[in-house]
């Protein structure tokens, strides 16, 4: 009996890992597309604010990610018996939550990086046009510095936050959650 459950588990993982690959690539094609109209049609004041709402969406996502893989599942089956809508929700991340980490950590957030990065290039290269004199490679450290800096930085405080407030974390994902289901 056993042998045959770790079987099932070790095929539903494959094909977890494959569908997390698959979405992996179709939201970083639709994440850099998107981010690449957005820069290329604004001034360099809104590709900065662009920017800072990337790496902020990556902080954003591994703290829901750290929430759900800490909190407790207890309270929420309380929420359920008094019948509320969101709990069931929050109960089903909580259970999920290796595969909620990994898509809200691994998947979000390391695309939120690399977009991050690459709309950092792509700022530098406008601003090359605007600012032939200046050193871009100076430029370019020092941004790369700075995304660096508060990803870091944002995702140390994020998961403190997290930690101290999973509960409220997790009941307002499955709150969003709960307005998809059926």
């Amino acid at each position: 009996m056993k042998l045959k459950k770790n079987k099932t588990a070790a095929k539903n993982h494959k094909q977890w890992v494959i569908l997390i690959t698959f979405a992996a690539f179709l939201l970083s094609v639709f994440m850099s597309f998107f981010s690449e109209i957005l820069l290329d049609n604004t001034g360099r004041f809104i590709s900065f604010v662009i920017l800072i709402f990337i790496i902020f969406l990556g902080i954003f996502f591994d703290a829901i990610g750290v929430a759900v893989t800490v909190a407790d599942e207890k309270p929420f089956h309380s929420m359920a018996s008094a019948k509320v809508k969101s709990a069931s929700s929050s109960i089903f991340l909580i259970r999920h939550a290796s595969k909620v980490s990994n898509f809200c950590n691994d998947v979000i957030g390391d695309i939120c990086g690399i977009i991050s990065g690459t709309s950092a290039a792509f700022i530098i290269v406008k601003m090359q046009g605007e600012y032939p004199a200046i050193d871009m490679a100076i430029v370019s450290v020092i941004l790369s510095g700075m995304i660096a800096a508060l990803t870091i930085g944002g995702k140390a405080v994020g998961k403190e936050i997290a930690m101290t407030y999973a509960k409220e974390i997790v009941t307002a994902a499955g709150k969003v959650i709960s307005v998809f289901e059926k």
